[in-house]
Order: C-alpha cells, then structure tokens, then sequence
C-alpha cells in the first residue's frame, strides 16, 4: 500500500495514506455494529458465523481485483506541496485526482468484505471456547494473525518485491482464499435451534451503548486498548516513508526494508504471543498487559534515536516481544468481561470499535505531528517525493508511547479480571 500510494501520488504519500486508513477505518467501525446484530440472529445451516465469512471472502477478492485495476490504469500526481497548503487542502487535491480516488474506492471495497467476514468471525471464540481456556485461544489467534500478517509482508515485500502487480494482487487472493474456506469448512457450528427474534433497528441501536457504570469492567478494558491502538496505528501506515525519510532507504526499496522490520517484529511477537496466552491463564492478564505495555512504550522512545537498519531491527525484536505478549490477551480480556454471551457478535463488534475507531484519529494525528516542522528539499533533481524532517517522526514515536503508557495505566481500573 505505501509504495502503490507513493507511485500514484508521491508528493501527498502521507496525507494519502493518513486519508486511506482514517476512511477505511469509519467502515471497520460502522460495518461490525451491522453484521455483528445480523450473524447473532442468523438462522442458517450453516450456522451463525459462516454465512458471513464467506459472503465477506466474495466482496474482499472483488475489492482486491479492483485495486489492481485502478493501480494498473493510474495516473501519478506529482504537482503541489501538502505541507505548505494544509491537510485539508491535501485531501482535497487527493479527492479531485481520479487516479487515486478510483483506488480509494477499490480500498473501501477491501476494507467492506474484510469487515464482513470478521465481524461475524469475532464471535467464534466467545461461541466455542471456555473461558479457562481463552487465554490460550486468544494466543492462538494472535500466532496465526501475526503470522499471516508476516507471510503477506515478506511475500509482497521481499519475495514478490520485482514481481508485475497483477502476480502480487494474485497470490494475496489465492492465500485470502485458501484461510477463509478452512475457516469456513473447519468450524464446527450448529444451526439456532430456533428462529430468532426479529431485528428492530431502533431498539438495536440504542443497545449498541454499554453503560460504563453498569458495565465498568467493559469501558475500562474499552479505553486501554483504543489507547493502544491509537499509538500502534499512529506509527503502522507510516512505517514506510520512516524508513525512507529518517533513515535514508529510497522509496523504491522501503517497502523491502519495511517488510524485513515487520518480519522481525512479527517472529518475535509469534514467541512472545503463545506463551502470553498460556501465562495470562496461569498469572492473570493485566500483569502480562503491564510488562508487555512498558516494553512497547519504551521501545517506541529508542525508535527515535535509531540513524540505521540494525538499530531499527534490534528494537523491533524488543517491541516484537512486548506487542506480542499484549495481543496474546488481548482478545482474552475483551471476551472476560463482555456484558453477556447471548449477543456476543454484537458486543464484540463494540468492542472491535476500539481497534477501529483509533485509525480513524491515529492517521490525522500522525500526519498533523509529522507534518508539523515542514518539508526538506529533494535529495536528487529527479526526486519527486516530499521528505520529512526526523522531528516529525520523533513527535509520532513519543506520541505513540504515551499512549502505550496509558493503556497500561488505566488497566488497573478493571475489577472483574485479573
């Protein structure tokens, strides 16, 4: 994404990307609260869950397709200086370029079957496993994320790095395909056993609040982890032009670089993630949450000093192993203190809001602290890309790790689980 942003609009490639993920994150936050109410009342013989998830396979291999088209039929703009006339008037010379408009919208289709699938994905864990045992299933669940997350990037990064566009846009399908039909096949659900009620809309939606009074445990659990994801998406979509601007790689290699650091950080976090799980259920979650968090705080703080690859990579080992500790729990924690289990899709849909709903505000906030001290000139007469100071980046560390900070914090709030 970063480099496909970058070759369509390399003069406005962070408030694109901060435009792309702050967009795709308002239908992560408003698609769940739909699709959860839908799949808790979902009659079908298949089940609750799986309808979902393969109508949501079908959408995201459209939306897959027609990025391609509109990557492969793009027309580069590479007039204007964001930094100079503002983020809203970036996003409006963004909104008149057709080129990335057109792969905007492809995007949103993306972003539209991926929400499909996991809303109604998000209730298997609370469906299926006990709870003494959802520590070590939310382990799992963080090992195979991440270690999808960790075959996508080095394949399109490294493997696939010179490979034609149509062959990367093809194999993500391929493998897309391939985990949603052993999901689909693998889970063994059983129909309602009765028909359920139908959904009144209104009702529905005033029911989407949980009051933290009533449900404290909930809200605080809620917070703690937008408060982490605010600082984890704050810094992802940037991860790229970071390389390129603070430690020098060119653009046509970063994403190479990139996908090595997140290599790095997702083996570590795969160790770290299976083994939190299992601990979690032995010593509690929030002890795990507290050490995991600190280290990602502080971790974020050394990325700051970092001027080459190997201390880049040395602290991604390090935050690797915190930020794989705290997602081992993470689903863990949600599911412990959920209001009830009947609505589970629903509830773990408000929930998700607190994943979503950062990205929402993260890629403002980080193209507004990266933006903040201006532009530095062009490397090279043929370089058109817009580079950004290092203190840009420095704010956006040091913002992500108080927020990282604060969701250890606020944990010690919550009652109800340990």
């Amino acid at each position: 994404m970063p480099n496909e942003v970058a070759a369509i609009a390399p003069v406005y490639r962070v408030p694109a990307i901060g435009l792309l993920t702050a967009l795709a994150a308002i239908i992560a936050i408003a698609v769940p609260l739909i699709v959860g109410a839908l799949s808790d009342r979902c009659a079908s013989n298949w089940g609750r869950r799986r309808p979902f998830i393969a109508t949501g396979l079908a959408v995201n291999l459209a939306g897959l397709f027609l990025m391609y088209v509109a990557y492969a039929n793009r027309h580069t703009l590479t007039q204007g200086n964001p930094a100079h006339e503002g983020t809203i008037a970036a996003d409006a010379h963004l909104l008149a370029h057709g080129s990335f408009v057109l792969f905007m919208l492809a995007y949103m289709v993306v972003q539209l079957g991926n929400n499909i699938a996991t809303a109604a994905y998000s209730g298997v864990i609370p469906d299926l496993i006990p709870k003494d045992q959802r520590g070590r299933a939310s382990g799992y669940m963080a090992l195979m994320s991440q270690a999808g997350t960790l075959f996508g990037a080095v394949g399109c990064g490294l493997l696939l790095e010179h490979a034609p566009e149509a062959i990367k846009y093809l194999v993500l399908s391929l493998f897309l395909s391939g985990a949603a039909l052993v999901t689909i096949f693998g889970i063994k659900e059983t129909a309602l056993p009765t028909p359920p009620s139908k959904l009144e809309w209104g009702p529905y939606i005033k029911s989407l609040y949980i009051n933290p009074k009533t449900y404290p445990d909930f809200a605080w659990v809620w917070i703690t982890r937008a408060l982490v994801m605010l600082g984890f998406y704050g810094i992802l979509p940037f991860i790229n032009y970071y390389f390129v601007d603070v430690i020098g790689i060119p653009q046509d290699h970063a994403g190479a670089v990139a996908s090595e650091l997140t290599g790095v950080i997702l083996l570590t976090s795969s160790v770290s993630g299976i083994y939190g799980g299992n601990l979690s259920d032995k010593i509690g979650r929030k002890r795990v949450v507290y050490i995991a968090n600190t280290m990602i705080a502080a971790m974020c703080v050394v990325f700051v000093f970092c001027r080459t690859i190997n201390e880049v990579l040395l602290a991604g080992i390090l935050f690797g192993l915190g930020f794989g500790a705290y997602t081992s729990v993470d689903w863990a924690l949600g599911t412990d203190v959920l209001p009830t289990k009947s609505n589970a899709a629903k509830e773990m849909a408000v929930w998700h809001i607190a994943m979503t709903l950062p990205q929402t505000i993260g890629a403002p906030i980080a193209v507004f602290l990266i933006g903040a001290f201006g532009t530095l000139k062009a490397t090279s007469a043929t370089d058109q890309v817009v580079h950004y100071p290092i203190a840009g980046y420095s704010a956006l560390f040091v913002f992500a790790a108080l927020c990282f900070a604060l969701g250890a914090f606020f944990l010690k709030n919550v009652r109800g689980a340990t």
